[in-house]
């Protein structure tokens, strides 16, 4: 004889005694005594789960008839003779409406949002000056135009017409805003929120919409120091202490960038091996990039700090007791305290020129020690070796030409830098290199 079902009514549900009331098929009222006294009234529905059996929670009467509660604890139970844990399930479906919406908020990012959290991400490894100009030149030049666009929504014209204002004005300017539109693009791309390519890249894009920055910027040269001043010039920084002196006297050791010697770490540097090594995030070009240091470099790094104090992801130059990213500032002013108007980055062409003109040193061998890209596409794709091995000879001879004793100069090297300063010597880069 089948049992008998619906066998509560309208009425029924207002029992007040604690306890369960079957309607049949496994459902129940559910009566319970709240903290206040009061009765509490709920829906329960029993099934059999793969042998195993389930209470699930239906929900407060109030909130549901009865015959909603009839209907969904009927739902549970086929899904219980299919094999389905309705509770399994609800969970799955909140999951999945959960990670829809938090898809379609994040597509929805403007990209004056994706910008902020860009410039978030990175700033910590970047200079003071640099940080700054990051949001300076996105508000002026590129947030009033489509910064609250779509991140995923962002096409060439809009891009075109942020650049096209000062592209023939300030095309300098033009063309980091232009870097800086194209980096935070690739970050949007990299977490799903855009696709397809990039409309602010150069190469392939934008090089056919707008005439070459070369064809309309003068090129700006960086004030650099004669090679042959600067041995006594070390001499003298050498008496000199502080990250900022320090910091000078390895860029001009390494040839290196300002932004790469204030970025470096500890965890960079082999001392033992006399290697460091240049993640691609913090290199111009985007390549990792190892240094050959000479035996003068190691041991400046050696005087930086002792072994125990060397923590893996400290500056190697930080700023004096703060411990903070070393500002340019501070090392420009170790410069103007030396009554010099070279620049810092100016000393890339005084080891590029001296390395020309003083040495045998092939001159892709100087290149690849700058991390300059040379020759074409197709030369580049047989040029799989860094040249380490012949790079560490050049900075060694390199250092060796700069710590040479004053009585050991030559004629060439024992030039008064107060002369030296009335007539300074442009260096040939082009304010990027």
């Amino acid at each position: 004889m089948p049992r008998a079902t619906n066998k509560l009514t309208h009425a029924s549900l207002k029992k007040t005694a604690p306890g369960y009331y079957a309607d049949g098929n496994g459902l129940y009222l559910q009566v319970t005594t709240g903290k206040d006294g009061e009765p509490r009234r709920s829906w329960l529905c029993r099934i059999t789960v793969k042998g195993v059996r389930r209470e699930l929670g239906l929900g407060r009467v109030q909130d549901l008839p009865l015959a909603d509660a009839r209907e969904r604890c009927a739902e549970c139970r086929r899904m219980a003779a299919a094999g389905i844990d309705p509770l399994e399930h609800a969970e799955a479906q909140e999951k999945a409406k959960a990670a829809e919406e938090a898809e379609r908020k994040a597509k929805a990012m403007t990209f004056k949002q994706a910008a902020e959290a860009y410039i978030s991400a990175h700033r910590a490894t970047w200079a003071a000056k640099h940080a700054a100009q990051w949001p300076s030149t996105l508000k002026r030049y590129v947030y009033p135009l489509f910064g609250d666009v779509p991140v995923g929504a962002v096409d060439r014209g809009m891009v075109l017409r942020a650049l096209e204002a000062i592209w023939h004005t300030r095309t300098d300017t033009a063309n980091r805003v232009r870097q800086r539109i194209e980096k935070v693009l690739d970050w949007a791309t990299a977490r799903g929120l855009r696709e397809g390519e990039n409309p602010a890249r150069w190469r392939g894009g934008l090089q056919n919409a707008l005439p070459a920055k070369s064809k309309l910027a003068k090129v700006q040269h960086h004030p650099a120091m004669d090679f042959r001043d600067a041995p006594e010039f070390m001499r003298k920084l050498a008496e000199r202490t502080g990250a900022g002196a320090d910091a000078l006297r390895f860029i001009i050791f390494t040839a290196c960038r300002f932004g790469e010697a204030a970025g470096a770490t500890w965890r960079e540097i082999d001392l033992d091996a006399g290697v460091w090594s240049i993640p691609g995030d913090r290199m111009k070009g985007g390549r990792p990039h190892r240094v050959a240091l000479s035996a003068p470099a190691v041991a400046l790094l050696r005087e930086r700090a002792k072994p125990n104090e060397r923590h893996p992801d400290a500056f190697v130059f930080p700023s004096d007791q703060t411990g903070k990213r070393l500002s340019d500032m501070t090392v420009s002013a170790v410069l103007r305290r030396m009554d010099l108007t070279v620049t810092t980055h100016g000393f890339r062409s005084t080891f590029r020129v001296w390395a020309a003109e003083r040495t045998n040193f092939p001159r892709e061998l100087a290149e690849a020690a700058l991390a300059h890209v040379v020759g074409d596409a197709v030369e580049r794709a047989y040029a799989r070796s860094d040249l380490f091995d012949r790079r560490r000879k050049l900075m060694d001879a390199w250092a060796a030409y700069l710590t040479a004793p004053a009585t050991a100069a030559t004629g060439d090297n024992v030039r008064d830098l107060g002369a030296r300063r009335a007539g300074m010597k442009e260096g040939n880069g082009n304010g990027e290199n």
